[in-house]
Formats: C-alpha cells, sequence, structure tokens
C-alpha cells in the first residue's frame, strides 16, 4: 500500500484520546498527595498544622467559592499576602477555576500596586491584614471597583478590615468536593508576575500550566528531592511563585513551614524544631544566617540543603554556609524563566577540593535544569555561541517550556525578548571549558538588591522631581549584606544645595524603601559626545566607593 507523502504508519488511527493524553498542569500534584498522604503533614504555621487532605478541601473550597463569584477561564485574581497558608491554597485554588494568579510583590509601594492591580486587570484582591493600608491605598489609587477579600490571621496584630468578604467566609460557603477542572489547553497562563524591567513601570510576565508543572518537577530533579521534604518559606511566595515551589512540595508530599517574616531567631528554631530540610533564598538571606550569633545556630545535627539565586552569591557567603553544615545548591534564572532554570551540578570528584575552592566552583550559574531545553552563551547580535574559554562574554540564552509565554500587553518587548528564537537575559557571562556559565556583568541597569530587582530608570525619575536636581543617573554598588544596592550619582542645579541625607529621604517618601539609594556622590556626570551619561564610568566609580 502506498503511503502518502508525509505520513508514517505511526501518523494514522494513533490520536490522542482521554485515556492516553491530559493537558500538563501542576494542580495535579495536590490531588495526587491528598489521595495517597492524605494523613501527612502539609502545612505548619505557629498553632496550625493541617495535612493534605484538609489542605485539598480547604482549596477546593475556595476554587468554588471564586467560581460562585463569577471567577473563572482568563479572570486575575491578585493577592497581597505574607508567606501563610493562605498564601500557599491560592497557588491551587485560583487556578483550578481557569483564572489567573497574581502574587503581587509586597514590597512595593502603592502606585505600583495599582499598576498592576489596572495593567493586570484584577476581578479580585485577597489581602493580608499586614499589607491593609498600602492595599487600601492602592486601590484608591486604581480608581475602579475591585473585590477585597479579607485574610483574618489570628497571629497577626494590626491591619484592618477593607472588604465585606472574609477568606474564612469563602471556605465556609465553598464545596470541598467541588469537581475542578485540568486546563482547556495546558499553554493556558496560571499566573502572572511583574518584573522591573529598563523602564519604570513593571512588565507582566504571564507563566503557563506546562511550564509550572515541568519547573516544579525540575526542583526535584535538580535538587535530589526524595519525598516528604520540610520546607520553610524563606523565599517570598511572590517572587515566581516562589520558584515554583508550592507546586513542588505538593508534587513531594512535603511540608510547607510558612514563616511571616524573614528573621534568623525563627528561621533557626523552625529548623530544629520542625527539622526543615529544604530552603531556598537570596544570597542576603545566607548572610543574615551565616553572620547570626553562634547560639542561635546550636543543637543543629540534621541535613539542612539551602537552594540560592536572586543574585550572583559570593563565594565567601557560600563558603561561610558550608562551614555551618548546610548544602548549598546555587541555580540561576529569572522571573521569564519560571525562576530557577539552570544550577551549577555537583560532581562527586570535587569533593575533594578544600572548602574555598569548592566555594568558588559554587559560586558559577552552572547548566541548564533538566526540563530547560536550551541554554548558550552568544553574541547577542548573531546568536553565535561564544568560546567556552571562560574569558569570552556573550549574552545568556534560554529555550524551552518553562521559559514565560510572553510579557502582557507588551508585544514590543516580547518579541524583542524571543529574537530568533530565543529569550534574551539581558545578562552577560563567559562559558568554561566544562559548559558551566558565569555571570560576569549585566547589560540592563537593573539593579539586584537582596534578590528584588530594582529599575534605575524608576529611581532617577523620583530623583529628576526633588527640586535641587539638575541630572542623575542609578547604578549598582556592590554591597556585602545585599548584593547590590543603588548608587546615586547627582548633578545639582546651579545655586541649589542638597544633602545625601535629603534625596534619600526624599526617595524613601517617594517609592518602596528598598529602592532608595543608599549612597549619594554629588558632582558633574561623564558623558559622551552627544550628552548621553557614561554609566560604565560611574559603575567603576560605585565599585570603588
Amino acid at each position: 500500500m502506498t503511503i502518502p507523502h508525509g505520513e508514517g504508519i505511526y501518523d494514522r488511527e494513533l490520536d490522542k484520546n482521554a485515556a492516553n493524553f491530559s493537558q500538563m498542569t501542576p494542580l495535579s500534584f495536590i490531588e495526587r498527595t491528598a489521595q495517597v498522604y492524605p494523613g501527612r503533614t502539609a502545612v505548619v504555621y505557629g498553632d496550625v498544622r493541617r495535612n493534605w487532605l484538609q489542605t485539598y478541601d480547604r482549596v477546593r473550597r475556595l476554587a468554588s467559592a471564586l467560581a460562585n463569584r463569577g471567577i473563572g477561564r482568563g479572570d486575575t485574581v491578585a493577592v497581597i499576602a505574607a508567606n501563610i497558608p493562605e498564601m500557599f491554597e491560592c497557588h491551587f485554588a485560583v487556578p483550578m477555576t481557569g483564572a489567573v494568579l497574581n502574587a503581587v510583590n509586597t514590597r512595593l509601594d502603592a502606585e505600583a500596586i495599582a499598576f498592576i492591580l489596572n495593567h493586570g486587570e484584577a476581578r479580585l484582591l485577597i489581602v493580608d491584614p499586614e499589607f491593609a493600608d498600602v492595599a487600601e491605598r492602592a486601590v484608591h489609587i486604581a480608581g475602579r471597583s475591585i473585590e477585597i477579600i479579607d485574610i483574618i490571621d489570628p497571629s497577626f496584630s494590626g491591619g484592618h478590615r477593607l472588604g465585606e468578604t472574609t477568606y474564612d467566609d469563602l471556605l465556609e460557603g465553598g464545596n470541598p468536593n467541588f469537581k475542578w477542572e485540568r486546563p482547556v489547553d495546558e499553554w493556558d497562563a496560571i499566573s502572572l508576575n511583574y518584573t522591573s524591567g529598563t523602564t519604570g513601570d513593571p512588565k507582566g510576565v504571564v507563566y503557563h500550566h506546562r511550564g509550572a508543572y515541568l519547573n516544579a518537577v525540575g526542583n526535584i530533579l535538580t535538587w535530589g528531592m526524595a519525598n516528604h521534604p520540610v520546607y520553610l518559606w524563606t523565599l517570598p511566595m511572590f517572587h515566581c511563585n516562589g520558584w515554583c515551589f508550592p507546586w513542588t512540595i505538593a508534587a513531594a508530599a512535603g511540608t510547607s513551614v510558612c514563616l511571616r517574616s524573614v528573621r534568623v531567631e525563627p528561621i533557626y528554631d523552625l529548623i530544629r524544631s520542625e527539622k526543615v530540610t529544604h530552603f531556598c533564598g537570596a544570597p542576603i538571606v545566607l548572610n543574615l544566617l551565616a553572620h547570626a550569633p553562634d547560639e542561635l545556630k546550636a543543637g543543629i545535627d540534621h541535613k539542612v540543603s539551602v537552594m540560592t539565586a536572586g543574585a550572583a552569591p559570593p563565594a565567601a557567603v557560600i563558603e561561610a554556609m558550608e562551614e555551618l553544615g548546610f548544602d548549598v545548591t546555587h541555580t540561576y534564572g529569572l522571573t521569564e524563566t519560571y525562576g530557577p532554570a539552570v544550577v551549577c551540578a555537583w560532581h562527586d570528584e570535587w569533593n575533594d577540593h578544600d572548602i574555598s575552592e569548592k566555594a568558588r566552583l559554587k559560586a558559577r550559574q552552572g547548566v541548564r535544569y533538566s526540563v530547560l531545553d536550551g541554554l548558550m552563551v552568544a553574541d547577542p547580535e548573531t546568536l553565535e555561541p561564544v568560546p567556552s574559554d571562560g574569558e569570552t562574554m556573550g549574552e545568556i540564552f534560554f529555550r524551552g517550556n518553562n521559559v514565560m509565554r510572553g510579557y502582557l500587553k507588551n508585544p514590543s518587548s516580547s518579541d524583542k525578548a524571543f529574537a530568533g528564537g530565543w529569550f534574551h537575559s539581558g545578562d552577560l557571562a563567559v562559558c568554561h571549558a566544562d559548559g558551566y556559565i558565569e555571570i560576569k556583568d549585566r547589560s540592563k541597569d537593573i539593579i539586584i538588591s537582596g534578590g528584588e530587582n530594582i529599575s534605575s530608570i524608576e529611581v532617577e525619575g523620583v530623583l529628576y522631581r526633588h527640586p535641587a536636581v539638575m541630572e542623575a543617573a542609578i547604578v549598582a554598588r556592590p554591597d556585602e549584606k545585599w548584593g547590590e544596592t543603588p548608587c546615586a550619582f547627582i548633578g545639582l542645579k546651579p545655586g541649589a544645595t542638597a544633602t545625601e541625607r535629603e534625596l534619600i529621604e526624599f526617595c524613601r517618601a517617594n517609592m518602596a524603601h528598598y529602592k532608595a539609594p543608599k549612597t549619594v556622590v554629588f558632582g558633574p556626570l561623564p558623558k559622551t559626545s552627544t550628552g548621553k551619561i557614561q554609566k560604565f564610568v560611574l559603575r567603576e566609580k560605585a565599585r570603588a566607593l
């Protein structure tokens, strides 16, 4: 029999059907774990301890209640909350309705949150009492009606009610047997995360179910996580959906130990009392733990694995953590890659090195996750890979299912980011002979402080509003605690005066405090012949301070 051109025997009568194909979604993880390990502890938060069956019950009640309020496919539900059980539950309940979860950065000011609420077209806002004030101002600035659901946290004193309904009211009226459905297409959006770009307004990064599923599994493979890890939430769940770890912990039938604020005392206390096996954090968190008083560090006699990313960790910080007995894994990624997608994969033969050499090796960003299809360091114009000589710099490029769908309502930025069939990271690196990449600089003027992105243009925009400022430029200054902090170079108007403290306080009054410059240098700014400020000169000055 003649087979038509382009069609083979495997292309006929072997179609997808309900028995052999389903859309990938990380929501399937909680369903399975609640069925297989119903009695295992899922969530710990102060006096609250819930197992997986109870957690799945609450998730379905919440999803049912949201659906009853008309929330469905393509709608956005925003949440402003700390790392508390309700934030964890929203990672499952919101997408169970077909809606998209927008976990908002709790460190942002009201103006930035208002922009996010409007740009993402949030239909409903769930608010933790700790952030009631900023949420109230943000909704007022947004200038439109958004239904607000108040989380009531008995362990938190303060805050006030904003809406007419509480989170507990939703659970009370929800159906624990809610029949949620998989997404129509695994390409459907599951979450919306905002990241600062090279402009002041943040960009909305859209994740899909397939990517969230794969990166959650990738975390397990990369970290060698056995079943039932005990995971401490030192990483904000608003940050790339906690690097996909809400879904990872569900897949691994683990325990989420929730933590409202990152302080060294409760971290060490919980590591001891709950026998925490894993936690994540930016280098600043590791630095805090490494320099904590010795009495806090005592009594930890079990293995603790730490994953760090968000900024290139100094080898000295890694070394200090390893000396405490913590096993550090260094990963790298961006909001656009669902969080970590590159890992400094360890080789057994490296165990023979002294601790300083181990730390130097671990400080490299590494190789691609098992679930990432492509990673390269290449010329940003030609996309030709650079030599693996550890010296030639190029831009880091990603390709695969755990790269974002694109930027919401911003096709020009999406097209630019995906030019040539690769995602352009904007980070400059070298590739070593063993194929491991190492970041050397950033082609964008983004400052990464404590793992959070700060747009230099946004800070400059605030400084330019000060009556004494003629010109301003913001660059990163290396900082032992934060990794980087904003350093302002200021040219004053003729006859005008201002002090460093005055300008810093002006910025703090007009934007999120962590974005304000920590250093101000006065004097003429170096410029090109066309009048453009030479930031590379200023970066060198900032490093020399």
